[in-house]
């Protein structure tokens, strides 16, 4: 599997991990204190970073960092909407559309070199 594939998967997983570390709490501990929630959001994002810190500086090897920053926002999109949706039980919304279009334009422009060298 090449970097960029890795790079990838590691960034997918390490996005699910954080999805929750930063939203989940709102479903899931809502009724304890903030503290509660901050320290077990900590926990689970322990995990994020040990696949995103290895993640980016697989990707940077054949990637620059505003490559790997709108590759992570299309990540995070990717996880986001699906986690809004079933996770937390909240409605699509056309502006999740608009917001892929966009960063979808972003990513067109950043990696439009990149993909001519593939």
């Amino acid at each position: 599997m090449n970097k960029f594939m890795i790079t990838a998967l590691m960034l997918a997983c390490s996005n699910v991990f954080m999805t929750f570390a930063w939203y989940g709490h709102l479903r899931n501990y809502n009724h304890k204190p903030w503290v509660v929630a901050a320290i077990i959001s900590w926990a689970v994002a322990l995990f994020e970073y040990l696949l995103q810190v290895p993640a980016n500086r697989i990707g940077h090897q054949v990637m620059n960092l505003g490559q790997l920053k709108i590759l992570q926002e299309l990540i995070t999109l990717s996880v986001f909407v699906p986690f809004c949706i079933f996770y937390m039980k909240e409605g699509l919304k056309k502006d999740y559309l608009w917001a892929a279009l966009c960063i979808l334009a972003a990513a067109f422009f950043m990696f439009r070199g990149f993909l001519a060298k593939a």
